[in-house]
């Protein structure tokens, strides 16, 4: 089951949401109707800001990718969620001031969109600061009284919020990957996502205390995203220099099964039941015709009752890497293109196939290696 789904695309970037984001417009809704003399009214005013300002979020994951696309880095999808939205980008930026720009495109498309929202209660239909000097402004917002210039008050504030909060410098808010790009600029991403993280890892701490202290969840969950990220990001930083230490020629799998263009999917299903091997090249001699996974042969077999050639369901369009990049690349690349299985050549000559869990399981006997030698050189010490 999947707990997202897909409302729009805009600029060839899929918008979803997921299951649990109607949460916070139950919350919106609920929570103006409490204040409002007109529950219904109050309901539909609360959950219409928060759409608004879901509205913003998606502004400003989309000023994210755009951004990154500039520098050719492709978003795979922007997921919504309660606490806020997500860019999903195909890889992290690889020099420090494109991770820079790419960070503050978010918090400066959110500064156009309130200088808008000025511009628009600057109009003499609504005139916002008047509405503010004369003393109601701020207690009707506190009452929740449904108006367009409280809808606008309200969002105004909200965006500027969001571009205080995003500019805190915890890792992964913006504010942490701006600071991990101008410490990057010196010394490297490497130690640059260790020190973001750590000072992400210390705030989420610190603003989790604070949300368990004065009763806030939403603060104290925010914070264990802001812990959880920090914490992954420090995993990718490490695997990254890790996997940049080998090749994929010396990672992909010389001693694989493969299939005949005659072959058909019951002999792949033999092969399925008695190796560990999900994926499976199909050649023509020494050349490659395509792929089949497990995933094609489940599909065929659910869909046909007849027992197919191999021809029939394989990927004839595959990526190609090349033996010369090092892991990390490759990773990179499957990542980009969205797949979890490519094949490695050496020039024109095909050598085999690797796939997203042959990376991760080279990563992990590296990781061991790197353990076991340093463990080694302490004990000598």
């Amino acid at each position: 089951m999947s707990w997202s789904f897909r409302i729009a695309e805009i600029s060839g970037i899929p918008i979803k949401l997921h299951v649990t984001f109607f949460i916070i417009i139950l919350l919106g809704a609920w929570q103006w109707a409490g204040r409002s003399e007109d529950a219904i009214a109050g309901a539909l005013f609360g959950a219409a800001l928060m759409l608004a300002l879901f509205l913003c979020v998606t502004l400003h994951e989309l000023g994210h990718s755009l951004t990154a696309r500039a520098f050719g880095i492709q978003t795979r999808e922007i997921l919504l969620l309660p606490l806020g939205g997500v860019a999903q980008l195909s890889k992290n930026p690889d020099q420090p001031a494109h991770e820079l720009w790419i960070a503050l495109a978010g918090p400066i498309v959110n500064v156009v969109i309130a200088f808008v929202l000025i511009l628009i209660g600057l109009t003499p239909q609504i005139d916002l600061f008047a509405y503010l000097l004369d003393g109601q402004g701020l207690t009707n917002i506190l009452t929740n009284d449904i108006t367009l210039s409280n809808f606008l008050l309200w969002l105004l504030s909200a965006n500027v919020s969001l571009v205080l909060f995003n500019m805190i410098p915890a890792f992964p808010l913006d504010g942490g990957r701006v600071l991990r790009a101008l410490l990057a600029m010196g010394m490297g991403f490497p130690r640059a996502t260790r020190i973001a993280s750590a000072i992400g890892q210390f705030a989420a701490i610190a603003l989790g205390l604070f949300g368990l202290l004065t009763g806030n969840l939403i603060l104290a969950l925010v914070a264990v995203f802001i812990f959880v990220g920090a914490t992954q990001e420090t995993a990718v930083a490490e695997s990254k220099v890790v996997l940049t230490t080998r090749r994929l020629g010396d990672a992909y799998n010389r001693h694989v099964i493969t299939l005949q263009n005659g072959d058909r999917l019951s002999r792949v299903v033999d092969y399925i039941l008695t190796s560990y091997q999900p994926d499976f090249a199909v050649l023509f001699g020494k050349k490659l015709l395509g792929i089949v996974t497990r995933d094609d042969v489940m599909r065929a077999l659910a869909s046909q009752p007849y027992d197919l050639y191999v021809s029939e369901v394989m990927k004839r369009d595959f990526v190609k890497l090349d033996a010369n990049l090092t892991l990390d690349e490759a990773r990179d690349q499957l990542a980009e293109q969205s797949v979890r299985v490519a094949a490695v050549y050496d020039g024109e000559n095909f050598l085999g196939l690797i796939s997203m869990e042959d990376i991760q399981e080279a990563f992990s006997i590296l990781m061991f290696n790197q353990r076991h030698v340093e463990l080694k050189q302490a004990a000598a010490a």
